[in-house]
Order: structure tokens, then sequence, then C-alpha cells
């Protein structure tokens, strides 16, 4: 371990010295002139940072272990050597850790981590079911924004009568969102007795739900003739969002067939800048897809057909039980999970995906 450790401090050397030159630039008044490119380097700062500190908590902590071992060497007092040898081992305890941690945060890392998440949720196999559990899951995404003090903003939504959903897009802003929100992509398996089911039978439905990175300043050449923009009503079942006014937007991105609608807002300039913004983030994904074949595999299987056997997790209502058959992890808390208290099931994918890339690695 000792050889490791040495090496994980000679390979987070440069990013501790680069840590420490962005620090200076960002405060450079020509830097801080020029928004766009301070930006951009306050961000690669901020995601050198934990490095940065780790590999100085490392320099430490191999420092004072150095410094133990040779006081133990030179010590001939048993009460004094005991205390070394304690002193000694706690400090190979914390080595190991910060070796480990190290070895995670050197990992590849997704670019679009921190930034907000645009969540699509769409009613698969099921009827008016799936729908019914569609407006379920906008729920528990919007408690569990809540919980992560993040914002939510709903961009579209198509009701059905029963107060179901077909489809819906939501906007979840806040640092970090994308990082744990791009686990929840995939289809979500419900099984439960449907109020309108007479004889007390157990009916499965899907939901599809596909996260997406909201991506800012990227150079997107969108021509005017590649666009069709329509005008409509707001509307919904239940009347929320009902407008007398047109202010509802769908644009369609016509050389992709990519279609977005938008009309949360009251003013059809507002809602005509968010669906620009979310079609910019989908044309984003589908080039990158074109150029990274497993990722495009990736989000075949995450999102698939909305087919019951293509699930990522499934509640199951007689049991109070959620499963997540990616990490075979289960809670019996049914109620809290709808209530926004996933993180358990994320975390475990974030460990998972961590674990996976490290057996790669090594």
């Amino acid at each position: 371990m000792e050889n490791e450790s040495k090496e994980l401090l000679a390979k987070t050397e440069k990013s501790k010295v680069r840590f420490e030159e962005l620090t200076n630039l960002i405060s450079c008044p020509e830097i801080i002139a020029d928004n766009k490119e301070w930006k951009k380097l306050v961000k690669e700062r901020n995601s050198l940072e934990p490095i940065a500190q780790a590999h100085e908590r490392l320099k430490k902590e191999l420092s004072d272990l150095d410094k133990s071992e040779n006081d133990l060497k030179n010590e001939t007092d048993s009460e004094m050597r005991a205390l070394f040898e304690s002193e000694i081992e706690n400090l190979k305890n914390e080595v190991d850790k910060t070796v480990e941690e190290i070895k995670i945060l050197l990992l590849p890392k997704d670019e679009n981590d921190d930034s907000n998440a645009i969540v699509e949720i769409r009613a698969a196999a099921g009827g008016e079911e799936s729908a019914l559990f569609g407006m379920e899951l906008c729920r528990m995404y919007s408690h569990y924004a809540e919980k992560k003090h993040w914002k939510v903003e709903y961009i579209d939504m198509n009701q059905t009568e029963l107060g179901g959903i077909k489809e819906a897009t939501l906007m979840i802003k806040g640092k970090g969102a994308y990082a744990r929100m791009k686990f929840e992509s995939g289809v979500h398996r419900v099984q439960r007795v449907p109020e309108t089911e007479s004889q007390g039978r157990i009916h499965t439905s899907t939901v599809t739900v596909a996260v997406l990175p909201e991506v800012e300043d990227i150079d997107i050449d969108i021509q005017d003739k590649d666009l069709r923009i329509d005008v409509f009503h707001s509307g919904g079942a239940g009347g929320q969002n009902v407008n007398k006014v047109e202010t509802a937007i769908r644009i369609t991105y016509l050389p992709l067939n990519i279609v977005v609608t938008c009309q949360d807002e009251r003013s059809q300039l507002k809602n005509k800048e968010k669906a620009m913004n979310i079609l910019k983030s989908k044309i984003y994904d589908y080039y990158e897809e074109q150029r990274n074949s497993q990722l495009e595999a990736n989000r075949k299987q995450q999102v698939g057909r909305g087919n019951r056997n293509e699930r990522i997790r499934t509640y199951n209502y007689p049991q109070g039980r959620v499963t997540d058959h990616r990490t075979n992890l289960s809670s019996y808390d049914l109620e809290g999970v709808l209530n926004g208290n996933i993180d358990p099931f994320i975390d475990a994918m974030i460990l998972k995906t961590q674990t996976d890339l490290l057996n790669v690695t090594e």
C-alpha cells in the first residue's frame, strides 16, 4: 500500500498544481472581465478541488506516518513504543481511506454531472394505470428535488381525464442534479390493483423515464429553416395551466424530427426560450450517442420500448416493496420511496458504477 500511495501522490501532483494555478487565475481582473472564460476556469477549478484536497491530505498523512515510524525506531521506552505503534496503525488506516478516495476521484468523470437534469416521463404498457403511475413518479421526483433543495419546473404535461399523464417533461435545477438523476433512466414497473379493477386482480404496468443533462453554451448551429414552430393554447385536465391566450410552444427540429413542447410559462417568449434550451440538449444528446456507440447501446438498454421485461425497478404495492433490479436492493418503505426517499437506490448505483470502473482500470 505504501508504494501505491506514493504513486497516487505523484499522479495527483499535476492536479494540485493546476488547482493552485486556477485559484490565482480566477482572481485576475482580465479573467473576471471575460465572463465566459471566468466561468470555464471556475468550473475546471471546482472539478479539481476534491483531488487537490485529497492530495494534500495524503501528503500530510504519509509525512506523519514516516515521522512516527522513525520515532518508533529510536524509542526504547515500552509505553512510548506502544503509543507510537497505535498512532502508526491509525495513520495507516487513514492513508488507506485516502488512497481509496483518490482512486474514485481519478475515475473518468461525466462532464455533465454538475448540470441541471431534464426528466421525461412517459406512460408505456398498461393504459390509464400506466398514466396514473407516471403522475406518481412526477410527484416522487418533485419530493426528491425538494429534499435536495433543488428547483423543479414543469416544462410540459399531457394529462389524462383521470389525472394521469401520457407524458411529462420536468426540469430539475441544482448543482449535481444530473449526476444523481441520470440513474433514474429506464423502465419503472408497477404492480398493484387499479381502482377501476372490480375483481381485485393485480395489474402490471410500466412507465419510461429518460434523463438528459441541460447543456449550456454549446456550439450547435440551428438554422431557422430547420425549425417548425407551432403556437397553441396551454391546457390540461383540471385546467391548472389553461390559458385563453396562445402561449404554448411546440418546436420541431426537422432534420432529426425531434419535437419539444413547453407550456409552463404564461409568456410565449419564455416558453420558446425554454423549449429551445431543451431542444439543444436533445440535439446534443443525439450527436453524443452517434459519436459513442457504447453510450447509444446503454441508452437503448436504459429506456427500451417500455416493455414489461425491460425494467430497472419494480414498485410492488401489495407487498409494499420497491426493488431495483440493477443492484438487487429492496426497500419495504414504498410510501417513503414515493415521497422522494430514493437516495439509497441512487447511492447503490453510484457505488456499483464506481466498482465496475475500478475493476476495469485495475
